[in-house]
C-alpha cells in the first residue's frame, strides 16, 4: 500500500470511530432524556442548544464572613454562572456536552472532592438562534451544597422550550468553595437579583454581549431548590422574620445584612423586582425553623408552584413546605407532593461516580431518593414545571396539566400514560384578595 493510501485508510478508520464513538454517546441515557412512561410534556422540546459559561461580579457586597462585632468588611463577590440558550447546531451534529463536576464537600475530610464528569444534550459555546421575540428568563438556584449543574436535566429541557436558562454557582456555598452558613443565608435571594440585572443589561438591544436582543428579562421565572427555594421565594415577597433576623445577628456576631431581606423593611419592599412573574420552589428550607412568619408569607404575591417529599427530614413537610404553602395565602400556588419522597426531589440522578463502594453514602443520596426513581422524579417535573412556566411565561394552554384531581391514585392524570400517575398529590389554590 503506498503511503497516500496509507493515509486515507487511517483517516477513514478514524472518521468511523469517530461517527461510532459519537452515535453510541448519542445513543446513551443522558440525564433528563424521557423514559418510556414520562408524562407528555416532559419531552424536550423542538429547539437545539448551546451552553456558555459566564463570569460575573457583585461589587461592594457584604463580606459577612469577615463580620466581627457588627461590623459589615465589603468584597466584590464573584459568580459563575451557566446559561442554557437556543442555538443554531447543524443538522448532522449531535449535541452532546461534557459537564465537569465534582463528587465530596470542600473542606470536609471525610468527604474529600472528587473530580467526575457526565454528559448533557448541548453544543458548548454554539452560535444563538432567535425566533424574532425575545425568550424568556428563567433563573435557578441550587441547594446548601450544590452546583450549577445540580439539574440539568430541567435547565436544558426548558432552554429546548424557547427559554434562555441561567443557573448559578452561589459563591461561598457550593460542592468547591462551601463555607459556613451565613454567607448561604445572607446571598442567595441577593444573588438571583443580581443575576437578573446582569442579564437584563446583556440582552439590551446596544449591549454587544451575546446575549443581545435574545432574552426578555421583563418576563422572568426563578427556580430553587432546598437553600435555593428559601432564596426565590424571598426574591418574590416572601420576607423573613423578625426571629431570622435575630438568628442571623447572633450567628454573625452582630451582623445586620439580613435585615434588608426582612418583611416590613423599607429596603426591601423597594426591591420586589415586577419582572419576576412565576416561582418554582422544590422543597424551599426555612418554615419549620422559622426563617418566616405570617405576616412575611402575606407578601408572596407571585404564581408560585411548590415541588416537596411527604417525609422531607431536611425542610420538613407538614410544618415546613406545606405550611409555607398554606400560609402564602396572597398567591396562586400550587403543591405537587411526591408521598414518602424525602428531601431530593429536585437533583439530577445520582452519577455512576456516586456508586463506588468505597464512598460516603451521604454522595450517592445527595441525589438519590430511597423511594424513587430519580429518572422519573426529573420527567414528571419537566412535565409540571413546564406546564407552570408556559401559563405564565409563555401564555400556553397548559392549564388542563394542572386542573387535576388531588390524589393521583383517583384517575390518571392529564397528560401521563394510563396507570402511571400513582404516588402523587397536587394540591392549589387561588390568591385572596
Amino acid at each position: 500500500m503506498n503511503f497516500k493510501l496509507c493515509i486515507s485508510f487511517l483517516v477513514s478508520v478514524l472518521l468511523l470511530s469517530l461517527s461510532i464513538n459519537a452515535q453510541n454517546r448519542a445513543n446513551t441515557f443522558v440525564y433528563g432524556d424521557a423514559l418510556p412512561d414520562a408524562p407528555e410534556l416532559a419531552a424536550r422540546g423542538e429547539h437545539k442548544i448551546g451552553v456558555r459559561t459566564l463570569q460575573l461580579v457583585n461589587k461592594d457586597q457584604v463580606d459577612v464572613l469577615n463580620s466581627k462585632d457588627g461590623v459589615d468588611p465589603i468584597y466584590d463577590r464573584k459568580i459563575t454562572v451557566e446559561v442554557w440558550y437556543p442555538a443554531k447546531v447543524a443538522v448532522d451534529r449531535i449535541p452532546i456536552v461534557n459537564y465537569e463536576e465534582v463528587m465530596g464537600t470542600a473542606n470536609n475530610p471525610e468527604r474529600p472532592l472528587i473530580p467526575f464528569n457526565f454528559l448533557g444534550r448541548a453544543v458548548r459555546d454554539a452560535t444563538p438562534v432567535s425566533s424574532g421575540v425575545p425568550y424568556p428568563l428563567v433563573i435557578v438556584s441550587h441547594g446548601y451544597v450544590g452546583s450549577r449543574y445540580l439539574m440539568t436535566y430541567l435547565t436544558e429541557n426548558l432552554a429546548s422550550k424557547g427559554y434562555v436558562v441561567v443557573a448559578i454557582d452561589h459563591t461561598e456555598s457550593t460542592f468547591r468553595d462551601a463555607s459556613p452558613f451565613q454567607s448561604t443565608l445572607l446571598n442567595r435571594s441577593k444573588d438571583v437579583l443580581f443575576v437578573l440585572e446582569q442579564m437584563a443589561q446583556f440582552s439590551n438591544a446596544n449591549s454587544d454581549h451575546f446575549l443581545a436582543n435574545l432574552l426578555d428579562a421583563t418576563n422572568t421565572g426563578v427556580i430553587g431548590f432546598s437553600m435555593g427555594g428559601y432564596g426565590v421565594l424571598n426574591v418574590a415577597g416572601a420576607g423573613y422574620s423578625p426571629g431570622a433576623i435575630g438568628f442571623f445577628e447572633k450567628m454573625t456576631g452582630g451582623s445586620k445584612a439580613l435585615s434588608v431581606r426582612a418583611s416590613g423593611n423599607a429596603d426591601y419592599l423597594k426591591s420586589m423586582d415586577s419582572r419576576v412573574k412565576a416561582v418554582v420552589a422544590f422543597a424551599p428550607w426555612g418554615m419549620r425553623e422559622k426563617v418566616w412568619d405570617a405576616e412575611g408569607l402575606k407578601g408572596l404575591k407571585t404564581p408560585t408552584f411548590f415541588i416537596a417529599g411527604s417525609e422531607d427530614d431536611i425542610s420538613g413537610y407538614e410544618t415546613g413546605i406545606k405550611a409555607i404553602y398554606e400560609g402564602a395565602i396572597h398567591a396562586d400556588r400550587f403543591l405537587l407532593t411526591y408521598k414518602n419522597a424525602r428531601h431530593n426531589v429536585a437533583p439530577n440522578p445520582p452519577p455512576a461516580a456516586a456508586l463506588a463502594p468505597d464512598l460516603h453514602i451521604d454522595e450517592y443520596y445527595r441525589y438519590a431518593e430511597p423511594s424513587w426513581d430519580q429518572r422519573r422524579m426529573n420527567n414528571i417535573n419537566q412535565h409540571f414545571v413546564t406546564a407552570f412556566l408556559g401559563i405564565h411565561l409563555q401564555g400556553k394552554a397548559y392549564q388542563k396539566f394542572l386542573d387535576l384531581p388531588a390524589d393521583s391514585n383517583e384517575e390518571t392524570w392529564m397528560g401521563f400514560i394510563n396507570r402511571s400517575s400513582t404516588g402523587l398529590e397536587l394540591l392549589q389554590a387561588r390568591a385572596q384578595e
